[in-house]
Order: structure tokens, then C-alpha cells, then sequence
């Protein structure tokens, strides 16, 4: 029998709390969630100097599942020391994400050499003078790729990429590339600015969001009791997602005690549309607002320029092609229509459901559309949420982690350097993993995260990865990234976490909030060091002391004179770690209607509905995260809100089922056009007809590459795949 929860968060979150307080110490746990350290996992805002379990804006208690599961993870135990010594590659190949993060903690270096049965374990001197040495020898500077995951600082990213760029190269690569780059670059080709248009603050003072293709419920638990507030208050709550999700509908927060007894209803209205099919459906919205009179002409006219061709397409575009490419009813957009219509401040919020498509930025500039014809943009309480995963993510791009510096920052650095930097154009993630199965990459520096987990076509990205002579990871504890994406030669080095940095370190949250996190000490005993420590010692190594003494940027509040002095929007970090005054980034949040473009005002832009060449047997595959998941980091198989048992499951609407012949409970071949998964359960779902799901990154073996040629973001939604007995 299949277990299966009647909400989201509630009792069952409870129980989960005590038995991880249970597992490491009650004490133990609470002391570190207290501690003045920003939250390790989603990007919503936890932590800083107000103390842990402590919101930007001062509220106790904020606190969730995913973050006492991260925060558990990391007091672990040490692996044992000689535990590769009795574990070769061949077994360690066959771990599942939640087997390799609960062997514990990494606390020695280990190397994996060519044809080699086992990784081995090395000092910090073999290995600082090896990647050295691999780093000299590299045949051009182009010839090596630096990468970050959004867990690690704002000093830490910046140390990296000035590394990659006085070393010679612009490859410096993050994981936004494989999730909400198609946010920002529609964000920046609307306002001017890739980030959220409004902060924390703004929530409370909203009287609707919409929500599209996110599932916080799973994914960032904390926002639901923001949600739940709005509710109380009167507010409305409209829902657009493929799939049925549970916590979605009702939510029971546990620091609030009518919602934990009774739960609290979130969706007032709920739209299951086609996978791919969000630009019809937020087109079919504006169709509707359009004819009935209800598009602010006036705000469109005073605030934004290109609002006649969107109209016109809107106009053009009848409601039987927009219906028929969104899977939604007319009445369903007329009802959109009417709630939106009905409310006067809006927040339009979204996460991968848009970004996940070879076509991911137009959906963002389809909702950015729909908002702007809404005048909700540029006034307090509505605006643009990309709801963001890593916890510093943005931040590491705001410090330059990305191929395409921007030419303000690369003079600040160039004179602050007193040395120039590369122009030629540096490598994005993807191209990054075409160059390595080229042959082009011989060295890849990689902090934090599961590159090759992130990729699609698993077996391509591997083979890619494997052709690099050195790839080095830092990293917390292991994941089977380690393991498929080696190199001929693997270096694990491993590192502090976030509360065990000797020094204070800062991160910026998804409204543009940058919090200061002061460190602690470490959980286990080993030879562990800082991420910024093991940039600054190799850096010296590979290129000395000129231009810059690397050593004494060993000490953060150097790192962070520097990015206050390059980047004035981060002015604030000049003297954080003494006055621990935390800020909001200046330029960023729109409390009026002018935006960072050339004219002042926003840009809208015609998004042309997407076409599908698939044949009549294929269904549309969207990849999930699990309840007991957070990005590639699996800690528990077993999914309560979807009661979906393990990772190797389907979910398939009835009339899908009925359709093909199968029941639930059925093994079956799921075959895409990369590869194919044997012997998956199928689960009845409540999802759309035509539309499957499957966990992520288990199903990236089935997807091709297909690239979102602006943001170079591949497709983990609407991914044709195809069912058989």
C-alpha cells in the first residue's frame, strides 16, 4: 500500500523535524539552525545576522524540511578513512543520489587516476601542486573551465572568476545556466535587470499571486506561510502547473496553529495546462483581458514600448489555436482573466515549469507580457518573482560567475588589477560539456554541486566529461556526479560548509537581499578548508603574486573591499563584517514604473507559440523534483505528496493509461530520444492528459539536448517520450 498524505507540510513535517533532531542531537541541531548563518538550501531568504530560523524581515520562526535536511546532512559522520580502500569505482558507480549523501562527510583529499580500480587518498600538497601543475600545462587558458554551484559565497565566486579571467580565460560557468538563466535574460531584455522586481516585504502587502510552473509546497516550503498569510487576509492565490500538487491545494503550517489543525486552502483557481503550452495560455489570458477592456492601455502607453505588436498577436491568434496549443478552455481563461482583473496588486511568480523548455525565455517574456498589460510591475506589492533554488545563486552571479562579464566590472577589474582581461567570449555551461566531449577541455575546476546530474542525456554528458585530462571538485560530501562526470584523472577535495568558515562570508537572497553569515566551526574532524582558501593557494601557485598577492585575499574582508570597489551596485560589502549591516542591492526592486532600460520603460515582446513535431504516441515528459529532494541532492526516496514510492516511478493521467492499455502499478520500458529506463512503475496521477513526470536526475537519461538558443538553457520539460509494456 502506497502512503500518501491528505496536504502539504503538516504533521508529517513535524514528526520528520524530530526524528533528523533525533538522529544528530536535539541540541546539536538547534544550535546550528539558530546560528547566524544564511539558510543552505533555497535562495528564499533565512538566516544572516537576525539570527537563524529568522527571516529578512525579522520573523521567527522560518524554518522548513529542506533546510533541517541540508543542515542534518552536513553533521554527519566522517567517511571512514579507509573506506576507498575497500570501495572501488565500479561500486561507487552504482550509487543513487541518496546513497552517495549518506556515506557523510568527505574529510580527506582523494584523487581517481585513469583505469585505476579505486579512488585513493592524497595530502593537500600532492594535490595543490598536481591541479597546479595541470593548470601551467594547459595548452591555452581556453582550455579550462571554471564552475560553481550557487552553495557557495559571494567570495568565493568572486575569487573564482578573478582567477579564471587573470588567469586567461572567460569559461567561468554556474549552475543558473541549467535553471533560471532564461529568467534572467528576458528579465534584463524587459526591465534591464535580470532579478526579482520586488522584495520580501512586498508579499504582505499583495492581494494576489500567480503562480506558474513552481511547486514552493515541495520545493520552498517557507514561502508557503507566506502564501497561507495572503489567504487569511482575503487574497487569492491562482495556480498554473501540469500536475495536481497536493500541498498546492492545502497546506498546513506548522507555526501556525488554525492552518496546522485545519490546513489552509492555496489554490482558488487551478489551470493544468499541456507541458509547453504556457505562452498560449498566458496569450489566451491576455486575449481575454484584451476583449473585455480590461488591459491597463493607460500604463502600457505611459511605461512600456513594444505593447502593440503584443497586443496585436493577442488579437491575431484565435481562441481555438490558443486552447488548442494550451490545453486550457476558453471559460478557464476568462475566469484567469476575471481574478486578475478583479485584483490590483499582483505578484507573477515561477520557477523551472517556464525556464525547463527549448523555448524558456519567450515563456518568462509571455508572463512579463501578462503582468506589464496588468500594470502590475513598478508599484509596491506586485511584480516579478523567479523563485530561485540555491541559496546564493543570484549572488554568485551578481560577482561575476558568468561567461559574459559585464563591461563596467571587467575595467573596475582591469584597474583595480592593473592588468588586462580576456575578451574573448568564455564558454556557458552547456557548451562547456560539448567542448570537453571535443577533446577542447583539459582541466575543469568545479565548486560545489552535480554538473554532470544537471545535464540532460546523462550517458552523452558522462562520456563528455570523461575525455577531460584533470577535473577537480570540491565539495561537502560525494554524489554520483563524482563518479560519472571523472576525468582520466578525479580530484575530490574537501571543504568547510557554510557555518564552518572561519570567517564571516555573504550571500544575497531572491530579493536582491545580501545577508552575512558569520561562520563557526566545523562539525566534523579532517582536513578541511575553505572554498576562498583553496582558490587563493592555487591561484598563487599557478600565477604568483603579480598582480594581485592572492594570499592576502585569503582573508574575506579583502575580497570584499574589492567587490564593493568593482561592483557599486555591492558597495554595502565594503565594511559589512565589521558594522553587519545587511542591505538591499540598489536598482533592482520596482516600486515605481522606471525600469534600468535605455528609455526608461519596459519592453514587451511577441512570443511565438511553440510547435511540437512529435508523433501521436508521445507524451510529454516534465522532470520533478521529489518532496524529500533539494536540486540533485535526494534525501529521502520515498515521495508522501505524490505518493510515489521510489525514484524510478511515472506519472500518467487515467485517460492516458486507458488509453495505452496499462495500470497503475505496471512495470514498464520509458523510451525518449536519448535513451531509454527499464522496468519503471507507472502511478496514477492527477496530472494533464498528454503529460508525464518522472524525477530528476534519474530521467535525464532520457532527454536529447535541446538548447534554448538565449538562454542556453536545455529542455527538462515537454520532452517527448514514449511508453511500452
Amino acid at each position: 500500500m502506497r502512503l500518501k498524505v491528505d496536504s502539504g507540510g503538516g504533521l508529517q513535517a513535524v514528526i520528520y523535524t524530530l526524528k533528523k533532531a533525533l538522529e544528530v542531537g536535539p541540541l546539536k541541531l538547534w544550535q546550528r539552525m539558530r546560528s547566524k548563518n544564511a539558510c543552505k538550501t533555497c535562495a528564499l531568504g533565512m538566516g544572516g545576522m537576525k539570527g537563524g530560523m529568522v527571516n529578512e524581515a525579522g520573523h521567527f520562526p522560518e524554518v522548513c524540511k529542506k533546510s533541517l535536511q541540508a543542515q542534518a546532512a552536513d553533521m554527519q559522520g566522517a567517511i571512514a578513512g579507509d573506506f576507498f580502500d575497500k570501495t572501488g569505482l565500479s561500486s561507487l558507480l552504482q550509487l543513487t543520489p541518496k546513497q552517495a549523501e549518506d556515506l557523510g562527510r568527505l574529510s580527506y583529499p582523494i584523487m581517481h587516476k585513469a583505469d585505476a580500480t579505486h579512488f585513493q587518498p592524497i595530502t593537500w600538497e600532492f594535490a595543490f601542486e598536481y591541479i597546479a601543475r595541470q593548470l601551467k600545462e594547459a595548452p591555452t587558458p581556453d582550455h579550462v573551465g571554471f564552475y560553481a554551484s550557487g552553495r557557495s559565497s559571494n567570495e568565493t565566486g568572486f575569487l573564482l572568476s578573478s582567477f579564471a579571467r587573470i588567469y586567461g580565460t572567460n569559461n567561468v560557468m554556474n549552475c543558473s545556466y541549467y535553471c533560471h538563466q532564461a529568467s534572467g535574460v528576458a528579465l534584463k531584455m524587459t526591465i534591464g535587470t535580470g532579478t526579482a522586481t520586488i522584495a520580501l516585504d512586498d508579499i504582505d502587502h499583495c492581494d494576489m499571486v500567480f503562480l506558474i510552473g513552481a511547486n514552493p509546497a515541495s520545493n520552498h516550503p517557507r514561502l508557503m506561510s507566506k502564501l497561507t498569510d495572503l489567504k487569511e487576509r482575503g487574497g487569492k492565490v491562482l495556480v498554473v502547473n501540469p500536475v495536481r500538487e497536493l500541498g498546492l491545494e492545502k497546506f498546513r503550517v506548522p507555526s501556525k496553529p488554525k492552518s496546522m489543525l485545519l490546513g489552509t486552502r492555496i489554490a482558488d483557481l487551478y489551470l493544468k495546462p499541456l507541458a509547453g503550452g504556457d505562452i498560449a495560455l498566458l496569450t489566451g489570458i491576455l486575449k481575454t483581458l484584451l476583449e473585455e477592456g480590461k488591459v491597463q492601455m493607460d500604463y502600457l502607453r505611459a511605461h512600456t514600448e513594444g505593447f502593440e505588436a503584443v497586443l496585436e498577436q493577442a488579437k491575431q491568434l484565435s481562441f481555438e489555436e490558443l486552447t488548442s496549443s494550451s490545453g486550457i478552455s476558453r471559460s478557464d481563461f476568462k475566469a484567469a482573466a476575471d481574478m486578475l482583473a478583479a485584483h490590483k496588486r499582483v505578484i507573477f511568480a515561477w520557477a523551472m515549469g517556464l525556464t525547463h523548455h527549448s523555448f524558456g525565455t519567450d515563456n518568462v517574456l509571455a508572463l512579463a507580457n501578462l503582468a506589464l498589460a496588468t500594470g502590475n510591475v513598478g508599484k509596491p506589492g506586485a511584480g516579478l518573482l523567479p523563485i530561485r533554488g540555491h541559496s546564493n545563486v543570484q549572488g554568485i552571479g551578481s560577482v561575476g560567475v558568468a561567461p559574459d562579464l559585464q563591461e563596467p566590472v571587467r575595467q573596475a577589474l582591469e584597474k583595480l588589477y592593473g592588468t588586462s582581461l580576456p575578451e574573448k567570449p568564455g564558454l556557458d555551461t552547456y557548451a562547456l560539456i560539448e567542448a570537453a566531449g571535443r577533446g577542447d577541455i583539459k582541466c575543469l575546476l568545479a565548486i560545489g554541486g552535480n554538473l554532470w546530474g544537471s545535464n540532460p542525456d546523462s550517458n552523452y554528458a558522462a562520456a563528455c566529461m570523461q575525455e577531460i585530462e584533470t577535473v577537480v571538485y570540491l565539495s561537502t560530501k560525494l554524489n554520483p556526479g563524482h563518479f560519472h562526470g571523472r576525468g582520466k584523472t578525479t580530484i575530490i577535495l574537501p571543504v568547510l560548509a557554510r557555518d564552518e568558515e572561519p570567517e564571516p562570508t555573504t550571500q544575497e537572497s531572491m530579493f536582491n537581499f545580501v545577508r552575512l553569515s558569520e561562520g563557526g566551526s566545523p562539525n566534523i574532524q579532517g582536513q578541511l578548508r575553505s572554498e576562498a582558501q583553496i582558490l587563493c593557494y592555487l591561484a598563487n601557485l599557478v600565477l604568483g603574486k603579480e598582480p594581485v598577492d592572492w594570499l592576502k585575499l585569503t582573508r574575506a574582508n579583502e575580497v570584499r573591499a574589492l567587490i564593493a570597489e568593482a561592483i557599486p551596485a555591492l558597495a554595502g560589502l565594503k565594511d559589512i563584517g565589521e558594522t553587519k549591516k545587511e542591505f538591499t542591492i540598489l536598482g533592482r526592486i520596482f516600486h515605481t514604473p522606471e525600469f534600468k532600460t535605455a528609455s526608461g520603460k519596459a519592453k514587451m515582446h511577441v512570443t511565438p507559440l511553440p510547435h511540437f513535431s512529435f508523433d501521436d504516441d508521445a507524451l510529454r515528459l516534465i522532470t520533478l523534483r521529489s518532496e524529500g529532494q533539494f536540486n540533485s541532492v535526494v534525501y529521502e526516496e520515498y515521495d508522501l505528496y505524490r505518493g510515489m514510492p521510489h525514484r524510478f516511478c511515472i506519472l500518467v493521467a487515467k485517460e492516458d493509461l486507458q488509453r495505452l492499455g496499462i495500470k497503475d502499478g505496471d512495470k514498464v520500458k520509458v523510451r525518449g530520444e536519448a535513451g531509454s529506463l527499464d522496468n519503471i512503475e507507472v502511478i496514477e496521477g492527477d496530472i494533464k492528459a498528454g503529460v508525464v513526470a518522472m524525477f530528476y536526475p534519474e530521467s535525464n537519461v532520457l532527454i536529447k539536448a535541446n538548447v534554448d538558443k538565449r538562454s542556453r538553457t536545455p529542455a527538462f520539460k515537454s520532452a517527448p517520450v514514449w511508453i511500452e509494456k
